[in-house]
């Protein structure tokens, strides 16, 4: 990673690490975001009895391990292998992969600049507004048209330059949240109402897509780039779409698709 986090991890916080060293009962790790190192006691390791602790950590492992405690004034950090789930491991190395594009596009145009990537992604570090602790995510705003550069230190070329390849290599977020629809109707007409209520929606704002899954049910799908938004959506479809079928004598219920 091109710049270091300052200072120490906060406790709890998962950390990505490279094992360094490993003993009978504890392992060694580089903090790889932090200059740092920390230590995984035999305990932290897996949870239950460990024959060979080899068998879980080698040199050279990239791991994603949680902070337990922070001694800074011995400069000892204890870290957990155990404690860290596969989702949120998995959420971790994401988050770096992602952090680590941001870096490629920084590369990219520093070198188009002349000048050196830590430079530049220095410059970018210091300007990040409050609400952004990297830059992956303050891009993918970028992407979407919430941000901008106005107020970095930058060249105004360079910052050119940064908007065209982050629009061209970020995509905007997509939000994709459901539901299933259940419609019944006694009336000899109720194919025609199911289907005029379920085009109700045809002339509402968003991404909105109505598929058929047999025996009166219908999957109602939304696509945002904001969940708060997506959920707006979807329950204005919903709402239309049950008062259009009610109007008709319809019985009608929702439920939401687990996310």
């Amino acid at each position: 990673m091109l710049l270091k986090k300052q200072g120490y991890p906060e406790e709890d916080e998962l950390v990505l690490c490279t094992v360094t060293g490993v003993q009978h009962h504890s392992v060694f790790a580089k903090l790889d975001e932090y200059s740092k190192s920390g230590l995984i006691h035999i305990s932290e390791v897996s949870p239950g009895r460990i024959r060979n602790i080899r068998d879980y950590v080698k040199e050279g492992k990239v791991i994603v391990c949680k902070i337990l405690r922070i001694n800074k004034e011995k400069g000892h950090i204890d870290l957990s292998l155990r404690r860290v789930n596969e989702g949120q491991r998995r959420a971790k190395l994401e988050e770096i992969k992602k952090e680590q594009f941001a870096e490629k596009i920084i590369e990219g145009l520093a070198k188009q600049f002349n000048f050196k990537p830590e430079q530049l992604h220095t410059k970018i570090m210091e300007s990040l507004p409050k609400d952004f602790e990297n830059v992956y995510p303050f891009f993918e705003s970028i992407s979407e048209g919430a941000q901008n550069f106005d107020k970095f230190d930058i060249d105004d070329k360079i910052k050119e330059a940064l908007v065209s390849s982050i629009t061209e290599k970020i995509k905007p977020r997509e939000v994709s949240i459901s539901g299933k629809l259940l419609m019944k109707t006694y009336d000899p007409e109720g194919v025609v109402h199911i289907k005029n209520s379920l085009l109700s929606v045809s002339k509402l704002k968003g991404d909105i897509s109505i598929s058929y899954n047999g025996a009166g049910k219908y999957s109602v799908r939304v696509i945002s780039s904001d969940f708060k938004e997506a959920e707006k959506v979807l329950k204005k479809a919903v709402d239309k779409i049950t008062t259009s079928f009610e109007s008709s004598n319809g019985l009608i219920s929702f439920e939401r698709d687990e996310e």
